[in-house]
C-alpha cells in the first residue's frame, strides 16, 4: 500500500526515494507509474493555503527523469557486463590444452623434460646469460646467448646440468642476467606453460590453471601458442 503524505511541504520525489528504497529492499521496482500516483495524491492532498510552487514541482519531475534514465543505464551495463563475461569465460575455455606465456621465474620440469620461455629485454645487450638453480638454490647450469637486441629472446632447457646429466623432478628457477653500459641487470621473464582447466569465480574473475604453475588470472597471459 502506498503511502501518502499529506505535510504542508509537498515533496513527492523524497516519498518516491523512499518507497524506491522500501521496495529494493524487498527485490523490488518502483516504477513510474507509482510515482505518478505518489505525485497525483500528493497535489489533490496538498494544503490550499500552501500549494506547491510550480518551479519545484517541474524540478521534482526532471529530476525524476533523471534518476529514471540512470536506472535504465545501469541495467544496460550491467547486461554488457554480463555478455562480455559470458564471451571472456567462452574465449577462456577454447584456451584448455593450449600453451601460453606468463610471466613468472620458477617452474618445474616439463613431462618432457623441458623448462621453455622468452626472455624480455628492454635495450641491446652485449650479453645475456641465462642460469638455472635447483629448489635450493643451487646453480646446476648456465648458458650465454651472447649479443641480443631488444625484444623477447625465447630460450629452452633441456633439464641437463653442466655435466650434461639429467635433473632430477624439482622446481627450478630461472634467472636472466644482462649488460646494459657495463652493468648487469636482471631482466624479465615469462615461461610457458599448457593450460589444464579454466576456472570462474562469482565474480566473474576468470582463472587459468596451468601445468606446473598453478592458478594465474586470465589478464597476465603474454601470449597464446
Amino acid at each position: 500500500m502506498t503511502t501518502i503524505n499529506t505535510s504542508q511541504t509537498t515533496d513527492v520525489l523524497a516519498d518516491y526515494r523512499w518507497e524506491n528504497t522500501k521496495a529494493t529492499e524487498k527485490k523490488e521496482e518502483l516504477g513510474r507509474n507509482e510515482f505518478m500516483e505518489l505525485m497525483i495524491a500528493q497535489l489533490e492532498n496538498q494544503s490550499p493555503l500552501d500549494p506547491q510552487d510550480n518551479g519545484a514541482f517541474i524540478s521534482q519531475l526532471a529530476e525524476f527523469s533523471a534518476l529514471e534514465e540512470m536506472q535504465t543505464l545501469n541495467s544496460t551495463v550491467n547486461n554488457f557486463s554480463t555478455q562480455f563475461q559470458s564471451s571472456q569465460a567462452l574465449q577462456a575455455s577454447a584456451m584448455v590444452g593450449r600453451s601460453v606465456l606468463v610471466p613468472g621465474t620458477e617452474a618445474p620440469l616439463s613431462p618432457s623434460g623441458t623448462i621453455e620461455g622468452v626472455v624480455e629485454i628492454p635495450s641491446s645487450t652485449s650479453s645475456l646469460r641465462i642460469s638455472i638453480l635447483n629448489g635450493s638454490g643451487e646453480l646446476v647450469n648456465e648458458f650465454n646467448l651472447g649479443q641480443q637486441a631488444a625484444g623477447a629472446i625465447p630460450f629452452i632447457w633441456d633439464g641437463t646440468n653442466a655435466e650434461g646429466e639429467l635433473m632430477p623432478y624439482d622446481d627450478y628457477t630461472i634467472r636472466a642476467d644482462i649488460n646494459v653500459s657495463g652493468e648487469t641487470q636482471q631482466a624479465s621473464t615469462l615461461l610457458s606453460a599448457n593450460v589444464n582447466s579454466v576456472s570462474i569465480a562469482q565474480t566473474g574473475d576468470i582463472t587459468l590453471n596451468l601445468q606446473g604453475l598453478g592458478a594465474i588470472p586470465l589478464e597476465n597471459v603474454r601470449e597464446i601458442n
